[in-house]
């Protein structure tokens, strides 16, 4: 992602399953309160290969932690399962304007990670949220690091050179 211009689309979502016998889709949001994902739309899905489809909500409901919801493209069960593991993206302009120095974690996804000193540490792979603070998880050639998101360690994030600039120990 280093030198490429900032997204338009942003993961906002993924289908973990399908969702009884009429295919319907379970959702895991990326929100903090799971009805907010259906905000942003239009989604667009892309799945495991790389291919991107148009998803249509038609039904939605809010399922524990997650939503449930029936979508034109889905026919059946054997339909809903094909989909599972696919990310839901929404354009980046249907999100609400964040304050300066905040982000949203789909922004930071895909983000090169480096040291103050210049060593890389790889990309950011997912976030994790952990009650205290959340955690990059950046995924490098040779190790996957866990690196707390917080003001002391995280020192830069430029969207346009798609890279975070980390005071961290590269042994740790």
């Amino acid at each position: 992602m280093p030198d490429q211009a900032p997204r338009d689309w942003i993961e906002v979502g993924r289908i973990v399953g399908a969702y009884g016998i009429k295919g319907w889709l379970r959702i895991h949001p990326y929100t903090t309160r799971p009805e907010a994902v259906l905000e942003y739309r239009p989604w667009r899905v892309r799945r495991k290969s790389g291919v991107i489809e148009p998803l249509t909500v038609t039904v939605s409901q809010v399922h524990g932690k997650g939503l449930i919801v029936e979508a034109a493209e889905c026919a059946g069960r054997d339909d809903a399962e094909q989909w599972a593991g696919a990310v839901i993206e929404a354009p980046v302009s249907a999100l609400p304007e964040l304050p300066a120095g905040e982000y949203y974690w789909g922004e930071l996804l895909g983000m090169a990670v480096q040291t103050v000193g210049d060593f890389a540490l790889g990309t950011v792979h997912h976030l994790l949220e952990t009650g205290a603070n959340d955690v990059l998880v950046v995924r490098g050639s040779d190790r996957e690091r866990l690196i707390p998101y917080v003001p002391a360690v995280v020192v830069r994030i430029d969207k346009d050179q798609g890279r975070i600039v980390v005071d961290w120990d590269p042994d740790f």
